[in-house]
């Protein structure tokens, strides 16, 4: 099958002044807003649930659905960014999204809320791995891209810290303006990435086998950490999810061991940087939010700090390591590994608090 690929010496895959920085311009935005809208939701459940009603099961889903589905669908959106081009599939998710936000704002009751979120969930899960791949095409110097990857990993920090405080100002005025404000946000972003060149794409036959082996791992492993939150990990539906994950995931790795495109290549892994990225990445999200309430309020400075040393060379060294039209595919291990832990331990964490607080006599 040919593969469409710019080489170094081509110009068009260069640094050309405006393209480049209307593809960090576009990745920046891109993934600040997927990144707020995992927090900024939080604040404003009481609110949602004032006006819409709904038992606190049903109201926990306005949050969770963003995130499972945004976890489970990572792997197969990187995938998915190499073979139609990074640009497109930004393109494609971030009007996903917009379309969901536009939905969730007047939405009625609280089940054409939910099924928004998940339709939200999906779209940030395309627009994510893109971003660094659109940062990967933009600019060739290693020096340069490790810049704009700063940038981007700040701009993502920024979101991550901002999303309480925004989501409770505007909550305050109506819980629907935290999502009617994705939408100008979001034209934005599409404005600037059709600025940008056209992207290099891989004409191969999708993965299918994997993407559902994919999906049913990945989801099965948020969904359970998110309910080990409220009934514990002996649960039932927890012990179930956490089953489903170790078989899709098994499965998955059974495909991609045998199929002649594989969505993710295997042979990635025996690149020890690669699997350091991941496995720190994973393992400083899940110490972030995975420890008891004291050790948070005590550490949480140190982490912080530790944070901003880690993250970003962590994240600029990667694209430097993967073929440039595997790009898409190693954003989204990273970010899988990555977003899922920050996703999946945030909600769990929220939950944990949550009961211990219910548990306090008034």
């Amino acid at each position: 099958m040919p593969i469409t690929v710019r080489s170094a010496a081509d110009p068009a895959a260069g640094e050309s002044g405006g393209h480049a920085v209307a593809a960090l311009a576009a990745a920046v935005v891109g993934f600040f807003v997927i990144t707020l809208d995992v927090t900024i939701v939080n604040v404003a459940v009481p609110t949602i649930r004032d006006e819409l009603g709904g038992g606190m099961t049903g109201l926990q889903w306005v949050v969770d659905g963003y995130t499972l589905m945004f976890a489970a669908l990572l792997l197969s959106a990187g995938a998915l960014s190499d073979r139609v081009g990074a640009r497109r599939a930004f393109g494609t998710g971030m009007g996903v999204f917009v379309a969901a936000s536009a939905a969730c704002g007047p939405a009625p009751g609280l089940g054409i809320l939910v099924a928004a979120r998940f339709v939200q969930g999906a779209g940030a899960a395309v627009v994510m791995p893109t971003t660094l791949a659109l940062i990967r095409e933009a600019y060739d110097a290693p020096a340069r891209r490790a810049r704009a990857v700063a940038v981007w990993a700040t701009d993502g920090a920024a979101a991550a810290a901002a999303g309480p405080l925004v989501g409770g100002v505007l909550s305050e005025l109506s819980w629907r303006l935290i999502f009617l404000i994705n939408i100008p946000v979001g034209v934005v972003a599409l404005r600037l990435v059709a600025r940008t060149r056209p992207s290099p794409h891989r004409r191969v036959p999708f993965d299918w086998a994997g993407q559902v082996a994919a999906v049913a791992g990945m989801g099965g492993l948020t969904y359970g950490v998110i309910e080990a939150g409220v009934d514990g990990f002996t649960a039932p539906r927890v012990i179930v999810a956490f089953a489903v994950a170790v078989l899709g995931m098994t499965g998955f790795l059974a495909v991609e061991a045998r199929t002649a495109h594989p969505m993710v290549p295997l042979e990635m892994f025996r690149n020890r940087t690669m699997v350091i990225a991941v496995t720190v990445g994973f393992t400083f999200m899940v110490g972030f939010y995975a420890a008891p309430l004291w050790a948070v309020a005590a550490l949480m400075v140190p982490v912080g700090l530790g944070g901003t040393l880690v993250m970003p060379p962590l994240t600029a060294h990667l694209p430097d390591i993967v073929p440039a039209h595997r790009a898409g595919v190693a954003g989204g291990i990273l970010n899988t590994a990555v977003s899922d832990a920050d996703s999946a331990f945030a909600t769990w964490a929220t939950k944990t608090a949550q009961q211990a607080a219910a548990r306090v006599p008034a």
